[in-house]
């Protein structure tokens, strides 16, 4: 496994699913984890699964979209941890609608959980990474930003992940910084569990009927997105930055 002894880790939206697993790989690893979500007591499980295992943990309660609560909380994985060398942006939510039937509300809740606050939490983290002159940041796409039937709003905010982890590359390359994406396709998720519930159809059904249309014939798991993960936070992977890292059993190639 990829050695991450020493490093400290932020992981966003980290409460359950892919941020969840994430957190517990990275810890596997060797990292000390901050475990962020929007509640404090929401990270209890993923912290204590941490713990309880022999790894370190904090549990950081903040709203990503506050600028206030964000510049705290890495203050105080600073002050727990004595740094921050890697952050994945994974926090998000989906209101998702045809555009006819979508509110402004659907459309400015999903800009600003995905776009304002990997802004917020990168332009953070970035002010510690460039004195140390080392840094990882993931953030975490989709396939939804080639575009998805009743996802306009999410489908345009992770092309703007996208657009915003190029820059980011760009900018922040000089000071031993990469930034990059994981853009996830079908994961089997509480989140995707619930859509499937809303929209009538059985999970299960809705599962083959996702794993039929893919290559590899099965949907994606956390572990598929952890592991992308901690390809990207790796020391080794210093010479990867500004890509989009599709995991999606071959969709995005069809």
């Amino acid at each position: 496994m990829t050695n991450l002894d020493g490093r400290v880790a932020l992981v966003t939206g980290a409460a359950r699913g892919i941020g969840a697993e994430i957190a517990r790989l990275y810890a596997r690893a060797g990292a000390r984890v901050g475990v962020l979500d929007l509640k404090d007591d929401m990270t209890a499980g993923t912290v204590a699964a941490i713990t309880q295992a022999g790894g370190q943990a904090i549990g950081l309660g903040a709203d990503v979209c506050d600028a206030a609560q964000v510049d705290a909380a890495l203050e105080r994985i600073v002050q727990e941890f004595g740094g921050l060398d890697i952050v994945v942006n994974n926090a998000g939510v989906t209101r998702d609608n045809l555009l006819f039937k979508m509110t402004e509300d659907d459309w400015d809740t999903v800009m600003s959980v995905h776009l304002r606050g990997t802004f917020l939490v990168t332009r953070a983290a970035q002010r510690i990474m460039v004195e140390k002159r080392y840094g990882r940041v993931i953030n975490v796409s989709s396939t939804s930003a080639l575009g998805n039937r009743g996802q306009a709003n999410y489908s345009a905010a992770k092309a703007g992940v996208q657009g915003f982890t190029r820059t980011t590359a760009i900018e922040l390359g000089p000071f031993g910084i990469t930034v990059n994406s994981i853009g996830p396709g079908y994961v089997d998720t509480e989140m995707t569990r619930a859509t499937a519930e809303r929209l009538g159809v059985p999970v299960e059904q809705r599962l083959a009927e996702i794993a039929a249309g893919l290559p590899v014939r099965r949907v994606g798991r956390p572990a598929d997105i952890a592991n992308a993960a901690l390809f990207l936070a790796a020391d080794e992977s210093g010479f990867v930055t500004g890509q989009v890292l599709y995991v999606d059993g071959g969709r995005s190639v069809r």
